[in-house]
């Protein structure tokens, strides 16, 4: 999916929002927005599955959301995060997001992608 209206801005935000999509469109999201969007800053926020054991009404291996078409570790998402900087020549640096429990850290993760041939995000 190619839209010249999305071209040209600084900033991109997904807060929230890859979860909700289908695991077998993530390439076409990453195409979309790295690929043909570019922003010099795209930010990523999504929850941290291995956190999921704090809420005392959720189900061991049920997702937070009925919405939700899958919820990461923070292994798995690094893992994507860091291959989709390389393959589209951005950088990516990871923040924990809410209350940290030591053992499984925060219920939401971010990535912070800056565009290498740009200045970094502040």
């Amino acid at each position: 999916y190619r839209d010249a209206r999305l071209r040209g801005f600084d900033a991109a935000c997904l807060i929230e929002v890859i979860e909700h999509l289908d695991a077998n469109r993530l390439g076409a999201l990453e195409h979309s927005l790295f690929a043909d969007a570019k922003p010099q800053c795209v930010l990523v926020s999504t929850p941290n599955r291995e956190y999921n054991v704090n809420f005392p009404g959720l189900a061991d291996g049920k997702l937070r959301h009925r919405d939700h078409r899958f919820e990461w570790t923070r292994g798995e998402f690094q893992a994507w995060a860091t291959s989709v900087a390389a393959r589209h020549q951005y950088s990516v640096r990871f923040r924990d997001i809410g209350q940290l429990d030591p053992a499984h850290g925060a219920p939401t993760q971010l990535a912070v992608f800056t565009a290498t041939q740009e200045a970094a995000c502040n």
